[in-house]
């Protein structure tokens, strides 16, 4: 059996991270440097030069996605040093050609990435009469982030050629051994290694995944599922949230009444009359283990919940609380370890009327709130995810969290600032919306 050959997706802006990075994949045993779309892009062809520079006995995959002028394309990656160009089987088959003629002037191979195609393993089967050597199954990000998974479509493509197949999407040192026993000829990994702490050690347990045909235990790099929302919402926090959902804001007033608290759950919505508690006590017997229950009580006193109240829900095994209103014996539930956000706390409780409703949509700071949608929060807020969003939030929480782990250990292994590492200035707008306006 052929080795399996381990590719590394430099999905970088900035040249540098992606030069160091490099270094330490080659050195863990990656067989392959990919100057990735997001690098070229930013750095232009330079950035395949420089890997051509630095690593002259190593195969370069210029991942230029080519969706026309296959030939200037092409060729100019070829000449920077590509052994590889990417293009895009979506692509015409006027542009698919030009691209492996202008390449072969130069000695590079041509990858027809099937990423969106409708009919990956229709395509890849007239791929050869195209004169292409690869294709590339390609679970896109944005897709991962919705759970998808590229080894299904990988198995039906294997069946369908007999070409070079390598296989992209979300890949780690888990996954990897899975995705060679699909028929990859080439494993093409990303953040599981540009994002790891230490990319050696991560190409190294990538490498020996695929080696050993056995997977490499890692707490990172994980797709969260439907079924794994509390598991990937747990392992982040409502900062990483936020970046993930383009700068959501936590519900604006709502603070835990105890440091260190963190809660994940799905939420119980209550709207009470204020200084109603009956309701939200209520909501207890209503709740489930491992729920949030909210309650709407208009951000106003009085108290609609307290130390008994916090007791019944500790004892049901419930995640937390946030009230948008009052809520009072503070030091007892922080005694009690049950997780609070209020907006207020007093001495002073109202009367159990009965007035209000359980599980309805409630709005809260104008974000609405329905059941079953679930809540995070932690010291910085109290963040609200759509139940039909969770997955792919969750996930994009954690992209955003494992990118900032890599940023962290460049400061420190640099004693850099984090200006410096993402090149700060270079990035400051420019003025673009003005001219759009």
């Amino acid at each position: 059996m052929n080795k399996v050959k381990l590719q590394v997706a430099l999905d970088f802006v900035e040249l540098p991270r992606a030069m160091a990075v490099a270094q330490a994949a080659v050195a863990g045993g990656a067989d392959y440097l990919e100057a990735g779309t997001p690098l070229i892009k930013s750095e232009g062809l330079d950035a395949v030069r420089r890997l051509r520079e630095a690593f002259g006995g190593q195969v370069i995959i210029a991942d230029l996605k080519t969706m026309d002028a296959g030939k200037i394309e092409a060729e100019a990656a070829a000449k920077a040093g590509a052994n590889v160009v990417t293009v895009l089987a979506a692509a015409s088959d006027a542009t698919i050609r030009e691209c492996v003629e202008a390449a072969g002037h130069y000695g590079a191979k041509v990858a027809m990435d099937l990423i969106e195609v409708a009919d990956p393993a229709a395509q890849a089967r007239r791929a050869a009469s195209l004169g292409v050597a690869w294709v590339d199954v390609h679970c896109g990000i944005d897709v991962q982030m919705t759970g998808g998974d590229p080894l299904a479509t990988l198995r039906k493509v294997r069946a369908a050629t007999t070409l070079t197949v390598a296989v992209a999407g979300g890949i780690n040192s888990e996954t990897a051994a899975q995705a060679a026993a699909a028929g990859a000829d080439v494993v093409i990994v990303g953040g599981a290694i540009t994002k790891a702490i230490d990319p050696k050690q991560a190409t190294a347990d990538i490498r020996r995944a695929l080696d050993t045909h056995e997977p490499v235990a890692t707490a990172l790099f994980k797709r969260t599922g439907p079924e794994e929302i509390r598991r990937g919402l747990s392992a982040v926090r409502t900062s990483n949230l936020s970046d993930g959902a383009h700068r959501q804001p936590c519900l604006a007033g709502l603070r835990p009444i105890a440091s260190g608290q963190f809660a994940c759950g799905p939420a119980v919505t209550v709207r009470p009359m204020p200084g109603d508690w009956a309701k939200p006590v209520e909501a207890i017997d209503v709740a489930g283990p491992g729920d949030v229950i909210v309650i709407d009580a208009c951000g106003q006193a009085p108290a609609v919940w307290g130390e008994l109240a916090s007791e019944s829900a500790k004892n049901k095994g419930l995640a937390g609380l946030v009230v948008h209103g009052a809520v009072r014996d503070s030091a007892e539930i922080r005694a009690l370890g049950l997780p609070v956000w209020a907006t207020l706390t007093t001495s002073h409780a109202g009367d159990p009327h009965g007035l209000g409703q359980i599980n309805m949509p409630i709005e809260i700071a104008g974000q609405r709130i329905c059941p079953g949608d679930w809540i995070l929060a932690d010291d910085d807020g109290v963040m609200v995810i759509p139940a039909a969003r969770a997955v792919e939030l969750a996930n994009r929480a954690a992209d955003v969290l494992e990118a900032e782990n890599r940023i962290r250990q460049e400061i420190r292994d640099q004693k850099s600032t984090l200006a410096q590492v993402v090149n700060l200035k270079r990035w400051e707008q420019k003025g673009a919306s003005d001219a759009i306006g």
